[in-house]
């Protein structure tokens, strides 16, 4: 989705230089292992990982770092909330059941190890045919903000499901720079709006 792919160079102080794209600095297991390879790892081989990931890269000076986890509860999210501080996580879930049932489970893990919940975000919030306008809940309406009020959270917006969101990502081109103007980037530059404002401050 970033356009990015090949091996990490190292750096003269032995740490993996990221693959820069668009102004932002990425790192993947994806880059360490062969494109159709899967990661069938569990336990201490995933630690060993994240840990390879987030501290043997030359990551430079960054105004924030953002960590895509896979939906769930496992070793993961458990290895990487419990080793690194995190100011905050954000929960992103389409608005359908069984969807949420992760969601939940997401926000409660992070609370039981003392990781604030910024916020939920509903994506694939809603479908507008292109031709006739008319919008369609696919996956349901309002899923994510019925979570939201169970669990005490603020839903920090909603993600349409739009062809040209699907289009950008295949080409590696994020819709925020091909489309800088249109609905579906503004809806992702307010959630990151609300996401930096419920970040803490950094010290200075």
């Amino acid at each position: 989705m970033m356009n990015l792919k090949g091996n990490p160079e190292l750096a003269q102080n032995n740490l993996m230089r990221p693959l820069l794209n668009y102004g932002i600095a990425c790192m993947s297991m994806g880059f360490l292992v062969e494109e159709t390879a899967p990661v069938v790892w569990r336990g201490l081989m995933v630690m060993s990982a994240i840990e390879r990931l987030l501290r043997q890269v030359d990551w430079g000076q960054l105004d924030y770092l953002v960590v895509d986890m896979p939906p769930g509860t496992g070793d993961v999210q458990l290895s990487v909330s419990q080793n690194i501080p995190i100011s905050g996580a954000v929960i992103v879930s389409t608005p359908q059941d069984i969807a949420l049932i992760d969601a939940h489970k997401g926000a409660e893990m992070f609370r039981k190890v003392h990781v604030p919940v910024l916020g939920l975000v509903q994506n694939m919030s809603v479908f507008q045919c292109p031709k006739c306008k008319h919008k369609t809940h696919i996956f349901g309406a309002d899923g994510a903000r019925r979570l939201a009020q169970t669990l005490d959270l603020d839903v920090l917006g909603d993600i349409p499901l739009h062809l040209s969101i699907r289009e950008a990502s295949d080409t590696g081109l994020p819709v925020v720079f091909s489309k800088p103007e249109s609905d579906e980037t503004k809806a992702y530059l307010r959630v990151a709006a609300e996401v930096v404002r419920r970040l803490p401050l950094p010290p200075e």
